[in-house]
């Protein structure tokens, strides 16, 4: 019999193979169970591994396999408290009567400022004869812009190459937020953002990655991550 905590974990860890086809990051799975350290997820995954529920797959960081399920685990699945992308699939645009709708809703067309990548600042990106149209249930109050993602560094929370994210300019954000960060004044920069102290942390999302941490004199925000675009 599995304790409550394990039940949990392998929910957490189903549904998110299941949504995104990648397991969720140890950060995730901590502050989805509430637990003070990624020591405590060790320790839950070797109890799940040695009876017989997931199996590490060798050579590949954090990769988890689900053997099977408990026959009685029909629990709603258990979330992360980190972002859950939404998803739009592309090429929903229709016209009717003039009006751009999706899938009955209002659409609205904001600036597509092109691809984000390092060295990049986001006032470079601008293109003003460009844009995408998305459902206007996707965008809270404020200004939207979208950028095109290039690279795997954040996919471990649902954000692949290609993707086409929704960002909300703002210049504040809540602690562990995905921002679309400027270092220096001049490289912009997708990733979630954690301060410690005095410092800023700038937070992959892909174990080959580093964290970068800086003063926070070096580091601005350009806008909150609200949801992305992906076509199939």
């Amino acid at each position: 019999m599995l304790t409550a905590k394990q039940r949990n974990l392998l929910l957490l860890i189903d549904s998110h193979l299941k949504r995104f086809g990648i397991v969720p990051s140890f950060d995730e799975m901590k502050d989805a169970l509430g637990l003070r350290s990624k020591s405590g997820v060790h320790r839950l995954i070797s109890s799940l591994e040695e009876r017989g529920f997931i199996r590490r797959l060798p050579h590949r960081a954090r990769a988890l396999e689900i053997i099977k399920l408990p026959e009685d685990m029909a629990a709603a699945p258990v979330e992360a408290a980190a972002f859950q992308p939404t998803v739009i699939a592309g090429g929903f645009r229709k016209q009717i009567a003039g009006a751009a709708v999706a899938s009955g809703a209002d659409a609205v067309s904001i600036p597509l400022y092109g691809k984000i990548a390092a060295g990049t600042p986001i006032e470079a990106l601008a293109d003003l004869s460009a844009s995408v149209d998305v459902p206007a249930s996707m965008l809270t109050g404020g200004e939207h812009y979208a950028l095109t993602i290039e690279g795997d560094s954040m996919i471990e929370a649902g954000i692949f190459d290609g993707d086409t994210v929704l960002i909300r300019k703002t210049d504040t954000v809540e602690n562990g937020a995905i921002v679309v960060a400027l270092v220096d004044q001049n490289e912009a920069t997708l990733k979630r953002l954690r301060r410690k102290g005095e410092s800023i942390a700038l937070e992959p999302a892909n174990p080959r990655y580093e964290t970068r941490i800086f003063g926070p004199d070096r580091v601005s925000v350009q806008g909150r991550l609200v949801g992305l675009i992906r076509r199939y």
